[in-house]
């Protein structure tokens, strides 16, 4: 099995050009099988599609590195978590942004080259690296997480993903989260590439005392894929449906659809087990 996602790899990096210098990883980054250490400084220098344990380690463009930050719309009130992190281009491009900028990186050499890189570009009290497992390290504290992963590691990491705060960015390059779909996605000016934006939503599927403004409560169950919503209304005898329902990190928006087509318009904000509508209904969590 190994053998053949090495093959795979091999495959995907002869045949995409990528934009970022981002190792993938399964858990694990690229290893120091086939790396080369520089004669004179003795320091490593990753070679490019070398194998590791599980994978290979293949250097993509600047370009699209700033794209992805450009994506996730980092600020200096971010902090961002890079999974996979290779030689730290996305971390120190994030902490000259001004982000708190972290990378998790199994390879310990390409580790002390990240910190190097850091201290060179004048950066290294805003960017930080660790030797961890991506699937092992807790990186809850992040609102913004950057990853260049094949579509089954995202997968894998997707139920740590959505537990993530609402509103939490997530930018990947070149793959998907299988069939949660990506908020925006977008191809990268003068490549094949393509990079993909998700926002963490808010988790509302079940039961809720929904009040309108002035109005009489009404029992409202919401079914949740990722960030879209549908559900069914019972006001008294009364049976209506949800439909365009909406998530982006913790707003909501939906429609309630009346037997008789009547349609009303509901947006606000999900803070736990409470929504606070933008026009002064009010729904509180009646159970799951």
């Amino acid at each position: 099995m190994v053998e053949g996602l090495r093959t795979a790899l091999k495959t995907l990096c002869s045949a995409l050009p990528v934009a970022g210098l981002i190792a993938l990883t399964l858990g694990v980054a690229a290893g120091p099988a086939g790396a080369q250490a520089d004669a004179t400084s003795k320091e490593y220098t990753p070679v490019v599609g070398q194998e590791g344990r599980d994978v290979i380690w293949v250097p993509t463009r600047e370009q699209t590195v700033e794209r992805m930050l450009d994506f996730a719309n980092v600020t200096p009130k971010d902090v961002l978590v890079d999974l996979g992190s290779g030689d730290g281009r996305i971390v120190i491009a994030a902490a000259r942004r001004g982000a708190t900028a972290r990378g998790i990186e199994f390879n310990p050499d390409m580790v002390e080259l990240s910190n190097r890189n850091a201290t060179k570009a004048g950066v290294s009290d805003k960017a930080r690296f660790l030797r961890a497992n991506i699937f092992e390290h807790d990186f809850s504290d992040a609102n913004v997480l950057t990853m260049y992963l094949l579509p089954g590691l995202n997968i894998k990491l997707r139920p740590q993903v959505l537990d993530l705060r609402p509103g939490t960015r997530i930018v990947s390059h070149a793959f998907t989260m299988g069939d949660w779909e990506a908020d925006r996605t977008e191809s990268v000016e003068g490549s094949a590439q393509t990079i993909y934006l998700w926002i963490v939503p808010a988790k509302v599927a079940g039961s809720w005392s929904v009040t309108p403004k002035g109005g009489a409560p009404m029992q409202v169950t919401f079914t949740q894929q990722y960030q879209r919503l549908e559900g069914t209304v019972r006001a008294g005898a009364r049976n209506s449906k949800i439909s365009n329902g909406r998530l982006r990190g913790d707003q909501i928006s939906f429609t309630l659809v009346e037997d008789s087509g009547g349609k009303l318009e509901y947006t606000g904000r999900v803070a736990g087990g409470r929504i606070e509508g933008s026009d002064g209904w009010t729904a509180v969590r009646a159970g799951k």
